[in-house]
């Protein structure tokens, strides 16, 4: 093995030190430092109570401190000063030293090996470090170890870290051969104490994918004899050269008994150490929106490419300026907060804030390594800030740690996380944000998206456009909802309702072919629909929370809403802004076409995979009649995945109201008026229902619909929404109180509905469930935009039932008050319609 690179505290040097390591247990040895050399280190807290000496170059005491840390395996703690994880740094000193290292890596290697070079960084600890050695490269790709499991994802390798509190590593690349070419695999750690970490890994990867030349890098080489000779050892039995560059190198002398005496420390100090009072009320945090290239990864767990940093190099002023926007006037001093692993993109939007602002900007991160912290001069960790875990991690929650943030003056702090961790713990009462409020005047958010790897079948020759959003298509604000629809609202889409009745039940034309007309409510019809609304909004917005806080509970911590457009995407707005309002959380939602008959867009589908995780889309929809749609989007996601090969989509749709028992997730199984189902697109959105015909919809479009601008005179989307959510504050407490209740129940579907559908079919002689639309909802929309031939209504049925009596009435339809009806009432499609009969007045006949 080559030893190389024992370099000055100069980050710049490319000048060796060729001073052999020493044996720390040897008296004799004539390599032990001495004045004239390697200098010795002894006067921290940390050295004078365990006894540990830092050994080694002169530019060591630069580069790191000690401290003690809560670990059984490993006392002590190097804190590095130029990393960017415990001890905030300027960033552009953190990115330097590790752009330095990298400069000379490719100076050892040439420019084509360096071409040909993988970059592997670890952990949490040097995640940034190993991309600024791969920018400093410049013509590798870079990846990094992970802890953090990604579903769909395929494992290329693993190895265990000893001395870590966290010791799994998973290698996770977007690309399966990324680490299988023959080029040099060059691993870059913080410090090197052993070597046993780098020895795990070459000995896990070489078997899998065995090359001719590893590079390692450190900022600091800290191994002793005995461990330099296994290492040279070790690289002759696989048959490798290994190189080794370093910023500064010695070694730590260690007396025998330092765990017993660190374990004794850390018990006798840490009830007294400075932990960060925990804030009694602090305000929120103001989110700042940085404007992340979509598509680009926020780090290097999946592989991170040259092509990756031009794009993020590219956006970076842009980001940061959005940022400098948000500091508080005359802010002098300003810390960047990363979030445990994501450590580059806070680095480099610290970096580049840092050129464009006067104050002084520091960076760090947070961390799971948990340090003993005591405010003495000679201790590299004066203060910490605990807080647990916000990233719903794969081993389970636990504490995490922010270190020398507390007291350290900031006038500002930038948090910077990916989606996965903006959940409601990041923003809880006892969570990060709020710590770190009751520290600094002023705390900001910024949110990098958390990359999925493209599935298979997303990597396909056509893109597919972005969502439609309001105003330009529907009037709902353009944050509220993203449409994943194509418009065709220059189409004449509208039939009259018996001519589409007719096509539709003699099979020369399925419902989705074409749109009812418009129903334009009379002055007495939106009477009714403003009294309704009046009536029931508060018990609307008690179910609202309660399927919200189901789907937060059991579902995920950060869902995707994707409601069925276009009854389910008022209520998935609201559950939207119930998470917002009650957890500050501020969830994606858009709006997908689902046909009866047909499925659900398999482009849509194919959208949200290319940018969401599967396992995190929560489908929405307004009500459940008989489970016809339930099933329908059960069968067409099995029938995608099958042929698409992406996985962990969950067909459970969370509903508002479930009166046929058909979901798990819901609000009420109660039968009431939801007013949204009184009116068609002016409590939509102004949208259609969606349109699905060949000669409009190509294989790589989405569904269609229809934005009705002309109607924009009518519309109280917009009111039936903020009328509701206004009632959040006074239902908050009940709404959590049902969703209690409803996790501790037992709520598997009984589908009754769906038999007293079967049951109702037979009886009238329709033989036909799908002419059967059990439910308020259902009901309303037979009367809007089918023919309809009778209503049954549950004995004694209210207020609830007034405005489809109207309707009713305006049809001609018979109402047939029923005893023991399951529902409050059933609509029943005419079972034998032909235009003849109806008569002029387009009123539906009897049988």
């Amino acid at each position: 093995m080559s030893r190389t690179g024992r370099a000055t505290r100069n980050p710049d040097s490319k000048e060796p030190m060729n001073t052999p390591a020493h044996d720390p247990n040897d008296p004799d040895d004539r390599n032990a430092p001495d004045a004239a050399d390697d200098a010795v280190w002894t006067g921290t807290w940390v050295a004078e109570r365990l006894g540990v000496e830092l050994v080694g170059d002169e530019g060591l005491s630069d580069l790191l401190g000690l401290a003690l840390r809560r670990n059984p395996k490993r006392a002590h703690l190097l804190v590095s000063n130029v990393l960017g994880k415990h001890v905030p740094q300027s960033p552009s000193v953190v990115h330097g030293y590790g752009f330095a290292l990298g400069r000379r890596v490719r100076a050892l290697l040439g420019t084509d090996d360096a071409r040909a070079a993988v970059v592997l960084g670890y952990a949490e600890t040097a995640t940034g470090l190993g991309h600024s050695v791969a920018d400093g490269v410049g013509v590798a790709p870079y990846l990094h170890s992970t802890r953090r499991p990604v579903r769909g994802v395929r494992r290329a390798g693993g190895f265990e870290e000893s001395h870590s509190h966290a010791t799994s590593h998973l290698l996770l690349p977007e690309d399966p051969d990324l680490l299988a070419g023959p080029g040099p695999l060059i691993l870059v750690d913080d410090e090197f104490s052993t070597g046993n970490t780098v020895l795990n890994t070459i000995r896990d990867l070489h078997e899998r994918y065995p090359r001719e030349r590893y590079v390692v890098v450190a900022l600091v080489d800290m191994r002793s004899e005995p461990d330099l000779v296994r290492f040279e050892k070790f690289a002759g039995e696989i048959g490798a050269r290994v190189d080794l560059v370093s910023a500064a190198s010695g070694t730590v002398r260690l007396p025998e008994d330092v765990l017993a005496k660190g374990m004794a420390l850390v018990a006798r100090h840490e009830p007294a150490a400075p932990e960060a009072p925990a804030p009694e009320s602090a305000g929120r945090a103001v989110r700042v929106e940085l404007g992340w290239p979509r598509g680009l990864p926020d780090g290097g767990r999946h592989g991170f490419t040259p092509g990756h940093r031009i794009r993020l190099d590219r956006a970076l002023p842009a980001m940061a300026a959005r940022l400098a926007d948000a500091l508080p006037e005359g802010a002098r001093r300003v810390l960047v907060l990363g979030f445990e692993e994501l450590m580059y993109a806070p680095l480099r939007l610290a970096r580049e804030l840092e050129q464009v602002v006067s104050a002084e900007v520091r960076f760090s991160t947070t961390t799971r390594s948990p340090v003993l912290a005591l405010d003495d001069p000679g201790y590299a960790i004066r203060s910490r800030i605990v807080f647990p875990a916000h990233d719903n991690p794969d081993d389970g929650p636990g504490e995490r740690y922010a270190y020398n943030v507390a007291g350290a003056g900031f006038d500002a702090v930038v948090a910077v996380v990916d989606s996965t961790a903006d959940t409601p713990e990041l923003h809880a009462p006892d969570g990060l944000l709020a710590q770190l409020a009751a520290h600094t005047p002023r705390v900001l958010l910024a949110v990098v998206p958390s990359y999925v790897p493209a599935r298979p079948s997303t990597e396909r020759p056509f893109m597919l456009p972005e969502p439609l959003r309001g105003p330009a298509f529907s009037s709902y604000a353009p944050d509220e909802v993203g449409w994943l629809l194509q418009d065709l609202s220059d189409v004449t889409l509208e039939a009259p309702t018996e001519e589409r009745e007719e096509a539709i039940q003699s099979g020369g034309a399925h419902y989705a072919e074409s749109l009812p007309v418009e129903y334009q409510p009379s002055p007495q019809y939106q009477e009714l629909f403003h009294a309704a609304l009046a009536t029931s909004a508060a018990r609307i917005a008690e179910a609202v929370g309660a399927v919200t806080e189901l789907v937060l509970a059991e579902r995920s911590p950060r869902p995707v809403l994707v409601s069925l457009a276009r009854a389910g995407t008022p209520v998935g707005v609201l559950m939207r802004r119930w998470a917002e309002h009650q957890h500050g959380i501020e969830l994606p939602h858009y709006a997908v076409s689902i046909v009866r008959g047909r499925g659900i867009d398999a482009n849509a589908l194919r959208w949200l995979a290319a940018h969401h995780d599967p396992a995190d889309v929560v489908f929405v929809d307004g009500w459940t009649g008989k489970g016809a749609i339930t099933r329908e989007l059960a069968d067409a996601i099995e029938e995608f995945e099958e042929a698409e090969g992406i996985t962990g989509f969950d067909p459970e749709i969370a509903v508002l109201a479930d009166p046929g028992s058909c979901v798990r997730t819901y609000g009420t199984r109660e039968d009431f008026l939801i007013p949204s189902a009184c009116l068609n697109s002016t409590v939509s959105g102004l949208i259609s229902r969606t349109v699905l015909r060949s000669d409009l919809v190509g294989e790589h479009d989405f569904h269609g619909a229809k934005f009705y601008r002309e109607l924009a005179g009518s519309d109280v989307s917009v009111e039936f929404l903020d009328v509701v959510a206004a009632h959040f504050p006074d239902v908050a407490e009940s709404a959590r109180d049902r969703a209690k209740e409803l996790l501790a129940a037992d709520r598997d579907p009984t589908w009754e509905g769906w038999a007293a559908v079967e049951r109702i079919s037979e009886e009238y002689g329709i033989h036909d469930v799908n002419l059967v639309k059990p439910g308020v909802g259902e009901t309303t929309r037979v009367l809007l935009r089918r023919v309809p031939w009778k209503i049954l209504a549950r004995a004694g049925a209210g207020a609830d039932l007034d405005h489809v009596r109207l309707l009713a009435e305006q049809r001609g339809v018979p109402v047939e008050e029923v005893e023991e009806l399951p529902y409050t009432c059933v609509g029943l499609i005419h079972p034998k319609y032909t235009r003849g009969a109806t008569g002029a007045d387009g009123k539906a006949v009897t049988l």
